[in-house]
């Protein structure tokens, strides 16, 4: 086996990528280069064996990886998705179950109440029990102008990225026990945001905020509350919300010159929801290529 280090800025294909736009929320599948997950190269070691993991957006991209990464580590996992990304789920989880974990897809949308509990409900009849939250869904669009943002977008996307993650959790903490873990999924935007993803920013914010306040209030339970801030991370989020100018030079402002591929999220994830991080809570761990402006 060879241990001996590799270049980090040659981990992952680099732009310029070929323009391939994509209807949202898009499709790992259409994907050119092919992103990793970790489907080939995650090795697990035992960290998170017995637990049982709610993982929403768990069909692409970083949910994909996560939930791979979670199962190779010995962990039950649910994965939370919309209907209309079937098929990305159907591929995540055939991913678990050859790998010989166990997986339970639960369609639906994380804006209403009633799908959250049924989520929360259906791990627990399925697994016996719940230790792990993975927010990670979210809505995201561009725009070049503010005229272009409808009340109906701003509503949407605050309802699937910081509802969602607030309910889910609020929800969940009836159920976890002492050692359980939140782990929330906000950006670099929420720092440093772009003029083109002014509501995807500002709800990135506020799961930033969220994270801190109800960390304070989740450890009355022993219950540890963490974030990952990524910056640009190839997943089909890109070429289904961006210009295509953006997405064939995506990543390129990085120190890597590279965007991070999904699986690379994944370890950081893996460390705060195991007992590594047994000291971690209300803090927000960046992953953002060197642009960190923190």
């Amino acid at each position: 086996m060879n241990n001996s280090p590799h270049d980090p800025r040659e981990a992952g294909p680099k732009p310029p990528f070929p323009q391939q736009p994509q209807a949202h929320p898009g499709s790992v599948r259409k994907m050119n280069p092919a992103a990793d997950h970790g489907e080939e190269s995650y090795r697990g070691t035992g960290k998170l064996n017995g637990r049982v993991a709610i993982i929403t957006g768990g069909d692409s991209g970083i949910g994909r990886a996560v939930a791979i990464a979670f199962s190779r580590e010995g962990a039950d996992v649910v994965i939370s998705f919309l209907p209309e990304e079937q098929a990305d789920a159907d591929d995540t989880a055939s991913a678990i179950e050859c790998g010989g974990g166990r997986v339970l897809k639960v369609p639906g949308d994380l804006q209403q109440l009633d799908y959250i509990k049924q989520l929360v409900s259906k791990t627990i009849d399925k697994f016996g029990h719940l230790d792990i939250i993975v927010n990670n869904a979210g809505y995201q669009m561009s725009h070049g102008d503010i005229e272009e943002l409808s009340p109906e977008e701003l509503d949407h996307t605050f309802r699937t990225n910081v509802f969602a993650t607030f309910l889910l959790s609020q929800t969940a903490l009836k159920h976890l026990q002492p050692g359980g873990v939140i782990l929330n999924t906000t950006s670099i935007q929420a720092y440093d945001p772009s003029p083109q993803l002014t509501v995807y920013a500002a709800t990135k914010a506020a799961i930033l905020s969220l994270t801190k306040s109800i960390a304070g209030l989740a450890m009355k339970k022993g219950v540890r509350v963490n974030a990952v801030a990524p910056g640009p991370v190839w997943t089909p989020l890109i070429p289904s919300t961006m210009p295509e100018e953006k997405v064939k030079e995506f990543g390129c402002n990085t120190d890597f010159g590279r965007p991070a591929q999904p699986v690379e999220l994944a370890k950081v994830f893996v460390f705060l929801a195991s007992d590594d991080a047994s000291y971690v809570t209300g803090e927000v761990y960046g992953a953002t290529g060197g642009r960190t402006p923190y």
